[in-house]
């Protein structure tokens, strides 16, 4: 008995062994806790080993520590399997799982004692069959580990009875088997601790429902559930279905494959003959196919999608097939629908803008020998026809203009409506007479039976000389065409001028990419020094440049007039003067004495409150607003004079320095010096340099600068390019200068190197 045994707690050993390693390469979820509870089953087993060969008391005792510890580690090992395997969340039951963690461990530590207390257990020597054993004797603590590890045992047997008589019947089955074999094997260890037989047999029970636990968590598949489920998925399907064995006989049909073919009985004989005949299907002997096909006429016809797939075992042979059957008959209509719907426009009936681009865009595209010109007609001051003769005499006027369009189109124009008072027509360049079509606008003419209304109607016109554009250029350009006509009422027809593409292009670039240069950090402030009569440097002016990914360093010029007329240039300021804030809170030690001057646009004042935005940069940086210089334009002032000069007061009053840029420049008054809030009189050197009489221009200078000294204003001189001209200013006193003599517009970095390098002079 005790070599059989010994053999079967070895066979034992190995194969937990080997499940517990295959458990440890799966990548399921509960492979982990099986993996661990497949490697502590080996603990007892050993323990009980060393129990059964041995005939020694020393090894006995050593194989009861083994065996009594590693049944501490089996339940604690079983219960964090359970928690994984019903799907029970350890963080919710957080503290109650350390509780148990707990005591389980302590009882592990209290076997370290016993050599010392002997309140665990004893060893007697007993004979079997001739055959010396030596087994345990428990003692309190024996005692009080068997009800630790019951009670560990029965809180995981707990969880599979409640997750059985929770989940639906058909998902039971892998939690009720290896319910029973857990209990199967408590009812085992009971009777061998109440036998107190010297060989622990129930040993093969755990290792059994471990074996268990193995397969059912790592590979055991439901087939009944997938059988019921797919069963029920097939009936439920929107399609027909019919299933065909290897034999070719059909085997089995869902409720719309009856409804379709019209059988009521189980009688599946004459299905494929039906099939064959209904929808004329011949089976060419492919695995898998598809075809489309319609069935009857006109408003009555049925359309079909019939597709067939091969089903194979696992050994890749036939076992039959099945065939879907859709009608799409709905649908199909649906989309008809839908498409004239999306490429037509519901009051006209002409093309959609999207669907007449489409076709422009294919017709130019395939017909490269050819020549087309992209026609935009626009009805003027159309929103005024709605107001005065109402919506209904404005829906007439489209429908009136659409046909007209269709009345002098010919078969190779393509037209449609294009927004609300707008239309677009390609048509090959020759074949509509302008003069002719300048005629009948002249005298286009809506009648609603009693009153005749002249409709004034403008055409641009872009002849398509390069088709790879996009059709909304083209449109843009027969559009800007038409701009240039829009207040005329003799002349109908514009034709695009090629000498505007360029700039009408790259204003549309720069401006489309403005956002995204900006938040790209293309945009970047470049600093331009403002020395002292010492020659110190103790400020700059922040200018704007672009580093474009594509044009590379493009100056002001190319962009700043552009932005300036579409008030795009509020959104460069706005970011510059963010910039400068930035570059301030940072400048630190001697550069703390630095200020910045930005430049605000008169087109800022009209797209936001610039005191209040530049009071926030100052309080969101926390610097000293005499830091940040506010230089402005004499064309500031060109409109709501009161508004403006009450704002540079506010900024005066915040204690902001406040700079007149361009002063001689332009058409600077006296009268603007005796009102402006000033601090600072900006000159430029263009004065002297745009003058015939240069005497007279520096008479003119030298007066300037001692009246803006009388009026308590600091003068500035900006565009010194020599030393000559740095001393002539200097001798007649003025107090700061700017220009390329010094240093031209760098980068914050350069100048940053710049004051390092001359740390002494700032």
């Amino acid at each position: 008995m005790r070599e059989t045994f010994a053999i079967i707690y070895i066979l034992l050993i190995i194969l937990l062994g080997l499940f517990g390693t295959i458990s440890r390469r799966s990548s399921k979820s509960v492979a982990k806790p099986v993996s661990y509870l497949q490697f502590t089953f080996i603990v007892p087993i050993v323990g009980n080993l060393i129990l059964v060969l041995s005939e020694n008391e020393f090894l006995s005792t050593i194989g009861s520590y083994i065996y009594s510890i590693g049944m501490d580690l089996m339940v604690m090992c079983l219960f964090d399997f359970s928690l994984s395997y019903c799907g029970i969340s350890w963080r919710n039951h957080k503290k109650k799982c350390m509780i148990l963690y707990s005591i389980l461990t302590i009882d592990i530590i209290q076997y370290f004692f016993n050599p010392f207390f002997g309140h665990a257990f004893g060893m007697e020597a007993i004979t079997v069959d001739g055959t010396l054993y030596y087994r345990l004797v428990p003692y309190a603590g024996q005692f009080c580990h068997r009800i630790i590890v019951y009670l560990a045992y029965a809180t995981s047997l707990a969880f599979f009875i409640v997750k059985t008589i929770k989940v639906p019947r058909i998902y039971a089955e892998k939690y009720y088997v290896i319910l029973f074999a857990l209990s199967l094997g408590g009812i085992w260890q009971t009777y061998y601790i109440i036998s107190r037989t010297p060989i622990d047999s129930s040993m093969i029970g755990f290792t059994i429902c471990s074996f268990l636990i193995f397969y059912f968590s790592l590979f055991y598949r439901p087939f009944r559930l997938l059988d019921r489920m797919l069963a029920n998925i097939a009936s439920k399907l929107p399609e027909a279905v019919v299933f065909f064995d290897a034999s070719d006989r059909c085997v089995w049909i869902n409720g719309k494959a009856r409804k379709i073919l019209n059988i009521h009985s189980d009688n599946f004989e004459h299905v494929k003959k039906r099939l064959t005949s209904w929808f004329n299907i011949v089976d060419t002997g492919e695995d898998n196919w598809s075809t489309k096909q319609t069935i009857g006429f006109g408003k009555a016809a049925k359309h079909y999608a019939i597709e067939k797939h091969l089903v194979t075992d696992v050994k890749n042979k036939k076992i039959g097939y099945f065939l879907s059957i859709q009608d799409n008959t709905e649908d199909i209509l649906n989309h008809q629908r839908e498409i004239y719907e999306a490429t037509h426009d519901m009051l006209t009936g002409l093309f959609t803008k999207e669907h007449l681009f489409n076709l422009i865009r294919n017709k130019v595209a395939t017909d490269k020998d050819s020549s087309y010109s992209i026609a935009l007609l626009d009805i003027k001051d159309f929103k005024m026809i709605n107001d005065i003769f109402g919506n209904e005499v404005g829906d007439g006027v489209l429908k009136r203009v659409a046909n007209w369009i269709r009345e002098n189109a010919t078969e190779e124009w393509i037209f449609g409506r294009l927004s609300g008072d707008a239309f677009g027509i390609c048509y090959p360049t020759g074949s509509a007479r302008l003069d002719v079509v300048e005629q009948r606008l002249s005298k286009f003419v809506i009648s609603n039976g009693s009153i005749d209304q002249h409709i004034l109607m403008h055409v641009g016109i872009y002849n398509v000389t390069d088709p790879s554009i996009d059709i909304s250029i083209m449109f843009d350009r027969a559009h800007l065409a038409l701009t240039t006509i829009k207040n005329e009422f003799n002349v109908h027809i514009a034709i695009y001028d090629d000498n505007m593409r360029d700039q009408v292009l790259w204003n549309q670039k720069i401006s489309t990419e403005l956002e995204a240069a900006i938040k790209n950090r293309q945009i970047v402030p470049y600093l331009q020094p403002i020395v002292n009569n010492n020659g110190s440097i103790i400020g700059a002016e922040a200018l704007v440049r672009w580093l474009h990914p594509d044009e590379g360093f493009l100056p002001p010029f190319k962009f700043i007039p552009v932005f300036e007329k579409n008030g795009m240039i509020a959104l460069v300021d706005k970011y510059i003067w963010r910039c400068a804030c930035e570059i301030l809170s940072s400048w630190k030690d001697e550069k703390s004495n630095l200020f910045i001057s930005v430049n605000i646009s008169p087109k800022d004042f009209y797209f936001m409150d610039v005191y209040a935005e530049i009071m926030a940069l100052i309080e969101e940086f926390k610097i000293e607003p005499s830091r940040l210089r506010i230089e402005i334009t004499e064309t500031v002032m060109m409109t709501e004079a009161e508004s403006r000069m009450a704002i540079l007061s506010k900024f005066r009053k915040s204690g902001f320095v406040v700079e007149m840029d361009d002063f001689g420049s332009g058409y600077s008054s006296l009268n603007q010096l005796k009102d402006m809030p000033l601090d600072v009189l900006k000159i430029d050197m263009k004065f002297l340099s745009k003058a015939a009489d240069n005497h007279r221009a520096t008479t003119i200078l030298r007066n300037v600068l001692r009246l803006s000294n009388d009026l308590g204003l600091f003068s500035l001189t900006e565009g010194v390019e020599t030393e000559d001209q740095y001393k002539m200013l200097n001798e007649i006193g003025c107090q700061l200068f700017q220009g390329y003599f010094f240093a031209k517009p760098m980068s914050v970095a350069d100048f940053e190197k710049l004051c390092d390098k001359n740390k002494g002079n700032l």
